[in-house]
């Protein structure tokens, strides 16, 4: 294991020392080649199939929903992170090492380390989560998922990293290098695919497998696997999950278009979905009504109370206590005038 992570460290290096080199430009023509080759081996080869209606979906709302992001930050400053590095650059921490590639590993590590941080609180405070879910409301997890954020944890994030700029000192080489290997990372963790050695190779990273569980519909599945790059964070904190999740998403009707999602962003819980009654069980409804009505010898009065009764002991019987517990708050008898004549 020891040889293992060793031999990663060096490979890390070598690749922050590469793209040390790159302009911005080149390094964003990279990552959208990257792009292109992962949503190419997925389409090809995913884990889970998706139809294509499905697989549009997603895509047009989650490039959407970045090319929206994208515009807003250009509107707050062109580039933002570079801008703090430009000039807090070489005054930070990161100043007391010498050596360029083990302050460029070190800046790495730390900047994923804070990520976990914040991606844990997002999960753990409801006023993070506010924002957070509209990440996991993707009920088809792929490569573009990585970029499904809302406007405002994407302004948090954004702040954060700056933050971590200045006070490690990190330069615009490595701010930038350090940008294009995170996004890398992040796009190949959300890729809908499966492959041999994906396990082992969990032991030291993300990878689809581990990330897939974080998107599960079950709270204690998905409150796990918080890393962004090492899976190493996960393993010390215990927070680490290898289990293959029965859905993806999050429980309940919520928006799949850009401007829905942004205001899902501010919608305090998920929607209750709603209980339309069909003819049969309206059917079955007045005649528990009529039922209840003839126990009690049609006594006057009464019909409003049987016919509430019945519907609530269909509706249980069908969509559950929470159903019921809705249906309680609702007024009643606006809806109805003589739910009687149903018989």
């Amino acid at each position: 294991m020891s040889s293992e992570i060793m031999s990663l460290i060096t490979l890390v290096k070598s690749y922050l020392t590469w793209l040390s080199s790159l302009s911005g430009e080149l390094a964003a023509f990279i990552l959208l080649i990257a792009f292109a080759v992962l949503a190419a081996i997925e389409l090809n080869y995913p884990k889970h199939r998706l139809s294509l209606k499905q697989s549009r979906q997603s895509y047009q709302t989650n490039v959407g929903l970045f090319i929206f992001n994208s515009i807003v930050i250009s509107l707050l400053s062109a580039t933002p992170l570079l801008m703090v590095a430009e000039h807090y650059s070489d005054r930070g921490l990161l100043s007391y090492i010498a050596n360029p590639a083990w302050k460029a590993l070190l800046s790495f590590l730390l900047l994923d380390l804070m990520l976990y941080c914040w991606h844990k609180a997002s999960h753990s405070f409801d006023c993070l989560w506010l924002f957070h879910k509209v990440h996991h409301n993707d009920p088809y997890l792929n490569v573009s998922t990585a970029f499904r954020l809302h406007i405002v944890e994407l302004v948090i994030i954004t702040v954060l990293k700056s933050a971590y700029i200045i006070i490690l000192g990190v330069n615009q080489t490595m701010a930038l290098t350090n940008e294009a290997l995170l996004t890398l990372f992040i796009m190949f963790h959300h890729t809908n695919i499966s492959f041999r050695g994906e396990k082992r190779l969990a032991q030291l990273i993300i990878t689809p497998y581990l990330h897939r569980a974080h998107h599960s519909t079950e709270r204690n599945e998905h409150d796990t696997n918080y890393g962004a790059v090492f899976s190493l964070w996960d393993r010390l904190f215990g927070t680490l999950a290898e289990l293959e999740p029965t859905e993806i998403g999050i429980k309940n009707d919520s928006p799949q278009t850009v401007f829905g999602l942004v205001k899902f962003g501010f919608t305090p819980e998920n929607p209750v979905p709603v209980y339309e009654l069909d003819l049969s069980l309206k059917s079955m409804i007045a005649e528990a009504a009529y039922y209840k009505a003839e126990k009690r010898a049609f006594a006057p009065g009464n019909e409003l109370r049987d016919w509430l009764e019945a519907k609530r002991e269909i509706i249980r019987m069908v969509y559950g206590d929470k159903a019921v517990r809705k249906q309680s708050r609702e007024s009643d008898c606006s809806s109805i005038q003589r739910p009687l004549t149903l018989c």
